[in-house]
C-alpha cells in the first residue's frame, strides 16, 4: 500500500512538472528563450521589417504583451495575449486619428496601463507636448484615457514610465533645461507626489530618458546620449548601493547591447529572466544574466 502511495505521488509530481514546463513554453509568445547574445524578439509576428516597434511590456505572468508601433509617423499601442495554448494575433489597443499613443507600461497591480501621448486634456484640438496618461482595466475592458495629473505632467514633455513594487513611478522630463532628466514620484493615497530628480550619478547635462527601474529598486537602466556613446542613443545601467541607498555611477552597457543605431525602451521581465529593448527599429531580447557583469563595473 505504501509503495502504491509513493508511486502515485511520483506520478503527480512528474505530471505537475511537465505541465509547468508546458506553461513556461507558452509564455513570451512561445518564442525560444534567447542566450546572452541579443536576438530579435518574435520576428514577423511582433518585430516586422516595415514597422518601428518599441516600448514593450509583458504582464507579471508573461501571458499578455503590450507594445508601441510607429507606421509612417503614426504611433499606436498593440496587444496580444495567451488564450488557451495559443497567442492572439496582435491587435490595436489604443489609437487615435489625431494623437499618437506609445511607451506602454503596466502598474504593479496591472489594473492600469500607462502610456504617453500628445493628446490634449479634453481630447480636442491640435497635439500638444507629451504627457503621461493611463487607462483603467475593468470587466468591460479599458477606460477612456486619463491624464496622470499636474504633479507628473508639465508644459514640457514627459516620457516613458516604469514602476517599483511600492508604486513609485520613474519617468523622464525636459521641464528643466533643454535635455531630459529622470525623476521619481511616489504614489501615496491615490495621488502622485511631487517628482524628485535622480542624483548626478544618473542625471547629467546630457540626455537621459526611457527609464526602466527594477521593481525592488536595485538597479536602473535608461537611454542616454553621452560622449562615450556608440551610436545615436545607448543603454546605461546603475545599481543602488545597499549601504547608503545612493546610485552607483551609471555605465554604458557596451557593444554587447549598444550599436551605431539607437538603443532605447528597456524592460526586464517580472521573473527577472529577460531584458527587452529596441534597436534598429525592432524589439530585441537577451538573457538577463548579462546584467551581472555590469555589477563588477560599478
Amino acid at each position: 500500500m505504501r509503495s502504491k502511495i509513493i508511486y502515485l505521488a511520483l506520478v503527480i509530481l512528474s505530471t505537475t512538472s511537465c505541465l509547468s514546463q508546458v506553461n513556461e513554453k507558452l509564455k513570451y509568445l512561445k518564442q525560444k528563450p534567447p542566450s546572452t547574445t541579443p536576438q530579435i524578439f518574435a520576428p514577423d509576428i511582433i518585430s516586422k521589417e516595415d514597422e518601428y516597434e518599441f516600448g514593450s511590456v509583458f504582464n507579471n505572468d508573461a501571458t499578455e504583451f503590450f507594445y508601441g508601433v510607429a507606421i509612417n509617423g503614426k504611433e499606436e499601442i498593440r496587444y496580444s495575449k495567451l488564450v488557451g495554448e495559443n497567442w492572439s494575433n496582435p491587435e490595436v489597443l489604443l489609437t487615435h486619428k489625431e494623437y499618437g499613443y506609445n511607451d506602454p507600461f503596466l502598474s504593479p497591480d496591472e489594473n492600469r496601463l500607462y502610456f504617453i501621448s500628445k493628446r490634449t486634456l479634453n481630447g480636442l484640438g491640435d497635439p500638444k507636448d507629451y504627457d503621461i496618461w493611463y487607462v483603467e482595466r475593468s470587466v468591460n475592458g479599458w477606460s477612456e484615457p486619463i491624464n496622470a495629473g499636474p504633479n507628473i505632467n508639465s508644459n514640457a514633455n514627459e516620457y516613458y514610465i516604469s514602476f517599483t513594487n511600492d508604486d513609485t513611478m520613474y519617468f523622464s522630463s525636459n521641464k528643466i533645461g533643454s535635455n531630459f532628466d529622470i525623476y521619481a514620484s511616489k504614489y501615496v493615497k491615490g495621488e502622485f507626489q511631487k517628482p524628485v530628480p535622480l542624483s548626478d550619478s544618473i542625471n547629467t547635462p546630457d540626455y537621459e530618458a526611457d527609464v526602466f527601474i527594477a521593481p525592488d529598486e536595485s538597479y536602473i537602466i535608461f537611454c542616454g546620449t553621452r560622449q562615450d556613446g556608440l551610436g545615436r542613443g545607448d543603454l546605461y545601467i546603475s545599481f543602488k548601493n545597499t549601504d547608503d541607498g545612493t546610485w552607483s555611477k551609471s555605465v554604458n552597457m557596451g557593444e554587447l547591447i549598444n550599436t551605431k543605431n539607437h538603443e532605447l525602451c528597456p524592460f526586464v521581465s517580472k521573473d527577472g529572466k529577460y531584458l527587452f529593448y529596441t534597436s534598429n527599429q525592432d524589439i530585441y531580447w537577451v538573457d538577463a544574466k548579462i546584467l551581472e557583469r555590469y555589477k563588477r563595473l560599478k
